[in-house]
């Protein structure tokens, strides 16, 4: 159990006046770190089974505080690659973050992007089949992260998959280890990479923001190297 305590602080990425040009490059670090450390990963544990036990050849997804896509982008992939169709519909709240997923996205015609609050989704009730959120409830604070979850799940008739980072001293290590090397020349990423694992949560922290949220049957699990997942499963499985 993780000694280290929760921090605050606002992340450069969210500030409305961030340079764009320094904000494309955050989220291209973003990716790589996805790609490499595991946040796409943990969505393609999780997922297939749930959309397997779904039982149809197409599903619709909601992605929640997307970034540049890249998420939506390799489920679509993926997704075409067994024959199935997962329409993605990816959102953020950030303007520019909005325009710069819409250019990275333009070639999928399974991912379309749409600026939405992730505290106030403008759908109905279980518009979706899958409600994704990767590396971006930690952004929220106070009683922000379980409104999140409580819309995710509002949303989401067959499940709910938040992907996170775990925050821990050797998590914060390698964060600011980066922070010192592969990003030094990155303003945006050197200071939100560390303040990231220091925003993040523990298993028991995502369950307890579960529980306040009103959502039941939720499971936590931990994958390598720092990643937390929070899994609803609707469709019938365990979500692991």
């Amino acid at each position: 159990m993780t000694r280290l305590p929760r921090a605050a602080g606002a992340e450069l990425m969210d500030e409305p006046e961030v340079d764009r040009g320094e904000l494309d490059r955050s989220l291209r670090d973003l990716r790589g770190v996805n790609r490499w450390l595991g946040g796409t990963r943990v969505v393609l544990r999780h997922l297939p089974g749930m959309i397997a036990r779904l039982g149809a050849d197409a599903c619709a997804v909601l992605d929640v505080g997307t970034g540049s896509g890249d998420i939506p982008l390799q489920v679509a992939r993926w997704a075409r690659g067994r024959g199935l169709r997962a329409r993605i519909t990816a959102t953020d709240l950030h303007p520019e973050t909005v325009a710069l997923a819409r250019e990275h996205t333009a070639a999928d015609p399974d991912v379309s992007v749409e600026a939405a609050d992730a505290l106030a989704l403008p759908y109905p009730d279980g518009a979706f089949d899958f409600a994704l959120c990767s590396t971006a409830l930690h952004h929220f604070e106070g009683d922000d992260p379980a409104r999140v979850l409580r819309e995710l799940d509002r949303v989401a008739r067959g499940g709910v998959i938040v992907n996170d980072l775990a925050r821990s001293r050797t998590a914060l290590l390698g964060a600011r280890l980066l922070a010192a090397t592969v990003w030094r020349t990155h303003p945006v990423t050197r200071h939100d990479g560390p303040l990231s694992v220091r925003r993040s949560f523990t298993p028991g922290e995502l369950l307890e923001l579960a529980r306040a949220a009103g959502i039941r049957g939720a499971r936590a699990y931990a994958h390598f190297p720092f990643r937390l997942a929070l899994v609803v499963d609707r469709t019938g499985g365990r979500g692991g």
